[in-house]
């Protein structure tokens, strides 16, 4: 599995965990709707931490602009983060139509936050970065 195939598959093992989730709390099955949804904000939040602390600096560096691409995807980062902790907060207090119009939210955020990665700046970052493969694999398996 190439570096980029490596990344797309985080994504879809954080969407499977996402749906498991939603379904979980719409049969009204907190205890494991908590369960997975700490399972997805983990997974997303180590995601997160790959592409932030490793691969957007290498990124930055190699092509001397922290206002492009990067830019955008922190700041998605950053909204996706603020609704996880509300789903979260909304899990707690077990309100579901609240939980699932977050999740609404968050769901289409990270279709297109995901579309771009994949589409646009992961093949951009294979080009760029000296070692992108090996500053993939290293990240996911810290």
């Amino acid at each position: 599995m190439n570096a980029i195939q490596q990344l797309t598959e985080q994504h879809r093992l954080c969407d499977a965990d996402f749906a498991i989730a939603e379904t979980a709390v719409r049969q009204g099955d907190w205890p494991k709707a908590r369960a997975v949804f700490q399972a997805f904000h983990n997974g997303m939040l180590q995601h997160f931490a790959l592409e932030e602390d490793s691969l957007f600096p290498a990124f930055e560096a190699a092509t001397g602009s922290q206002m492009g691409p990067t830019m955008v995807m922190r700041n998605e980062h950053s909204q996706m983060r603020a609704l996880m902790q509300d789903m979260a907060q909304l899990l707690s207090s077990e309100h579901a139509g609240d939980y699932l119009g977050c999740a609404d939210t968050l769901l289409i955020l990270m279709q297109q936050h995901n579309m771009k990665e994949e589409n646009i700046l992961y093949p951009m970052c294979s080009q760029h970065i000296t070692g992108f493969a090996d500053l993939v694999a290293a990240g996911a398996a810290a």
